[in-house]
């Protein structure tokens, strides 16, 4: 939505885009400018009088002429009033205006030789004329894109081959981009037509295309069921591992989203197929999007205790160590969940203890995102240094540990990580004489 602009004209006006000319608001109007009918505008087809306010509400994310706009709240108006000054603004806006005890004009800042108010009924006539014609052109566009959803279904039920990869590419371009098509699809039996279509003999320009169209629609339970079945899953592990960025992206949201819930069995997600495939998307940075995808799905996994081994086996703990300092906060929290997780297991522990970059990287977050990055922090830390305390915990204090361990009991953050740093900074001082662990902590915090 624009930003007003104060006119320097003592009438209201404004410019027409495409040659520049200044109009007053009754030559727009006479003229039809900007939608202009000269008086409240129905429907034509049915007679209908439409609501200016959910009009606006429904047409928010559209440019809008910054003459509809009032000066003072920077919304459409939907009961313009002018004041003596010739400025027009919302009725509500003006008079709470008045209500504070201000008697100038907002934009002018004049003041008022006349506190009365006018209703400016032509600007209004042309508020509403303006956007009930973009109101119809959105309606009819959604008609428009409904009918062809609907096409696209029964066509996808005749065709085999090209043919049915075409129809699949448009209707997913019009599911992506119209939210109307999304619900046409899914009343329609389009989810279970598209679940339908994947199965062992799929090709994987057909599965891509599905699976698109699917990630983007809401499923009942029953479809869900019906998605997880092996043959499907496997399609997905497969498309996952060889298609495209966007594909990839694409099966491994839709992955999530069919393990989403309590009836969800973890041999869906066992497969070592399906953790690289993950694995391989989070490492590749090139593309942000596919990281935060994979590590979300990864971060479900692994709350499936009986698949956490898996993981653990495909070497992903020092594979995300590595990642840690290149991560945004979102993906850092993602990245720290799973670590945690995984730590839980004595492999888990030991594939840490074993990655010399591991403690330092980990230390060095501390109190450095967020509180839940520290709070998974100081967990990785106290397995790793309970498994071996005099190798890691050495280790650890002489990547800062101490310093920041006592930074964190003396913060304002949650008593629960202000105890477990206690009682790690308490572990790590047993390897020590209590001179040597305080000059530890002050050298540390100085070079910090």
């Amino acid at each position: 939505m624009p930003m007003y602009q104060p006119s320097s004209r003592g009438r209201e006006g404004f410019e027409v885009s495409g040659g520049g000319q200044v109009l007053d608001l009754e030559t727009a109007v006479k003229d039809g400018i900007l939608g202009g009918g000269g008086g409240v505008v129905h429907s034509c087809a049915t007679g209908e009088k439409f609501d200016l306010k959910k009009m606006i509400e429904e047409l928010d994310s559209i440019e809008i002429p910054s003459v509809f706009i009032c000066p003072i709240s920077l919304e459409p108006m939907q009961d313009p009033v002018t004041l003596c000054t010739g400025q027009t603004y919302e009725r509500s806006n003006i008079l709470k205006w008045f209500s504070l005890g201000h008697f100038t004009c907002p934009t002018t800042m004049q003041e008022l030789w006349d506190d009365s108010i006018t209703p400016n009924s032509t600007l209004y006539q042309l508020i509403y004329s303006w956007f009930t014609q973009k109101y119809l052109a959105m309606k009819k566009r959604s008609e428009d894109v409904q009918g062809r959803a609907l096409e696209l279904l029964e066509t996808l039920k005749k065709v085999k081959g090209q043919a049915r990869v075409q129809a699949l590419k448009e209707l997913r371009q019009v599911v992506s981009a119209h939210d109307s098509a999304k619900k046409t699809v899914v009343d329609n039996g389009g989810v279970a037509l598209l679940s339908s279509l994947l199965g062992p003999f799929t090709t994987h320009a057909v599965g891509s295309e599905a699976i698109g169209i699917l990630v983007n629609l809401d499923f009942s339970s029953d479809a869900k069921t019906n998605l997880r079945q092996p043959a499907k899953v496997s399609l997905m592990v497969d498309i996952l591992n060889e298609g495209s960025i966007d594909t990839k992206i694409n099966c491994t949201k839709l992955i999530e989203i069919l393990i989403d819930g309590e009836d969800f069995e973890s041999e869906i997600v066992s497969s070592l197929s399906l953790l690289v495939g993950v694995l391989r998307l989070v490492k590749d940075k090139r593309h942000p999007n596919g990281v935060l995808a994979g590590l979300r799905l990864l971060k479900m996994i692994c709350s499936h205790e009986s698949v956490r081994n898996s993981v653990v086996s495909i070497g992903a703990v020092p594979q995300l160590v590595e990642l840690l300092p290149t991560l945004n906060p979102e993906c850092l929290e993602l990245a720290l969940y799973v670590l945690e997780a995984l730590c839980t297991l004595p492999e888990g522990g030991l594939a840490l203890k074993n990655c010399p970059s591991a403690i330092p990287a980990i230390v060095k977050l501390l109190m450095k995102v967020s509180e839940s990055c520290t709070h998974f922090a100081l967990s990785i830390l106290w397995a790793v240094c309970k498994l071996a305390p005099e190798e890691c915990a050495a280790l650890a204090v002489d990547a800062g540990l101490a310093a920041k361990l006592l930074l964190v009991i003396q913060s304002g953050c949650n008593p629960v990580l202000k105890q477990r740093s206690a009682e790690l900074l308490k572990l790590c001082s047993l390897n020590y004489t209590a001179t040597l662990f305080i000059s530890k902590c002050k050298l540390t915090r100085t070079i910090q």
